[in-house]
């Protein structure tokens, strides 16, 4: 009997998302393992593979198709000797009222770009298989890529049509891109690399006040939308939150620093690390949450959880919004362990390579805007976690020091705190012991 292809649920909590566009069409071949699909959630844009075998009867929802509910039917695979008569939508768990959406209908999006994730679901599952096959585009026109070529293109300026694809079905991939820069090919205008905008006048747009040839409206992305939701429901509504200021100094920090730095291998050897004052941030943070575990906490409507590891956050800017990605127990790590998981994590990141796990959840986090120049700032509460530090700018200020006025590299540090769970005089007594470790890095290993 026929297939159904649902929506797949590509993270524990994702509940609908788009369908960004199909790589097949009605009455192609596919077998287990070729990519069907990209679907983009809130923070990327996945493939998904077919695992079953057979001909693509029905697409039911168009590519472009937004707010796809999880295990809504999207598409209907038939085996040898079936017909696109032989499927029922009602039966097969659909509902063409909801499922089956108009190309012409979709609103246009821009892509994102990620690279394969784990991803469950009854006929999909996310791509991580590669052949080789000559370059191709689809019935638009368009060249067929991966997110993650797409964006490496993007980045380096390249035409992606002009560059052979080496993927499924002639998709470029990644290494097709990385052949290209060796070779110093495909290389294209600056026009390919801008964003594209959609049409104007955008919706909600006074006219009056913004004729429609004075701007270009680029559409707001699942990751927008999303950031905009949880921060709106953070600020203005859920979280009752405050901030906590102080200053610290950093120069036996800086010493600390410097002398582990030098006992590095040289770059490009076995073994070679460079320890980040950020690095310090999270270590600090972690084993002043272990030691004021009241801090270390979520709010839930029956209980407060007091979490028994350190997992710190880190907050990345990508294109597009923001993520934090989760140093697990980084309370169990070394500085060298905590900077290479980092650097990985946020290479990553901004590449949209991150699985689900390794952003979602975590205890606390940690903004640091200081490499801007940014010297104090409140972040907003990430729920669930009870309370997020901003860290500014490391600087040469005048402070007293033994009656003396003195010039020391100092840092100010902002911690804002969900009041539901974190207290003031929790919040004043982390940020008391995080300052001692920050300012005598050796206390940290007591």
């Amino acid at each position: 009997m026929p297939t159904p292809i649902l929506m797949p649920a590509l993270s524990p909590t994702m509940e609908e998302g788009t369908l960004s566009k199909w790589l097949v069409k009605e009455g192609d071949t596919v077998s287990s393992g070729d990519v069907i699909a990209e679907i983009e959630t809130d923070k990327a844009t996945m493939e998904v593979e077919a695992v079953d075998e057979g001909k693509i009867g029905k697409i039911v929802v168009a590519e472009g198709s937004e707010n796809v509910k999880v295990n809504e039917l999207i598409a209907v695979i038939l085996e040898d000797g079936e017909s696109a008569d032989d499927i029922d939508i009602s039966v097969l768990g659909g509902s063409s009222a909801g499922g089956e959406k108009k190309s012409e209908e979709a609103s246009p999006k821009k892509e994102a770009d990620a690279s394969p994730a784990p991803a469950p679901g009854p006929t999909a599952a996310p791509s991580t298989a590669g052949s080789s096959a000559p370059a191709s585009s689809d019935k638009g026109g368009r060249v067929m890529a991966s997110p993650l070529a797409k964006r490496m293109a993007k980045n380096e300026g390249l035409d992606l049509s002009a560059i052979k694809g080496t993927g499924p079905h002639g998709r470029v991939v990644k290494r097709d891109i990385e052949k290209a820069l060796k070779d110093g090919t495909g290389k294209a205008g600056a026009a390919s690399a801008a964003a594209a905008p959609f049409s104007a006048p955008a919706a909600g747009v006074d006219a009056r006040l913004y004729p429609a040839d004075s701007y270009e409206a680029i559409k707001n992305d699942g990751m927008r939308k999303t950031i905009a939701k949880r921060l709106n429901q953070s600020f203005n509504s859920e979280v009752p939150h405050f901030p906590l200021n102080v200053d610290v100094e950093l120069t036996n920090l800086l010493a600390a620093r410097e002398a582990l730095n030098a006992m590095s291998p040289p770059k490009g050897e076995d073994g070679f690390y460079k320890i980040s004052v950020n690095d310090f941030i999270i270590k600090a943070s972690a084993a002043a949450l272990i030691a004021v575990p009241a801090a270390n906490a979520t709010y839930t409507d029956d209980a407060i959880l007091r979490h028994k590891h350190a997992d710190i956050g880190v907050a990345v800017a990508i294109d597009g919004g923001l993520i934090t990605p989760i140093v697990w127990k980084a309370e169990t790590k070394g500085l060298k362990e905590i900077s290479a998981e980092i650097k990985d994590m946020a290479g990553r990141a901004r590449s949209k390579k991150l699985k689900p796990e390794e952003y979602q959840g975590g205890t606390f986090a940690v903004s640091n805007l200081g490499m801007f120049g940014i010297t104090s700032f409140s972040s907003i509460v990430n729920q669930p976690h009870g309370a997020i530090m901003s860290v500014g700018a490391g600087e040469e200020r005048a402070v007293v020091r033994d009656g003396q006025i003195v010039i020391r590299n100092m840092c100010t540090i902002t911690l804002t705190c969900d009041h539901r769970v974190v207290d003031g005089a929790v919040g004043a007594q982390f940020i008391s012991v995080f300052k001692k470790f920050v300012e005598n890095p050796s206390t940290m290993l007591l």
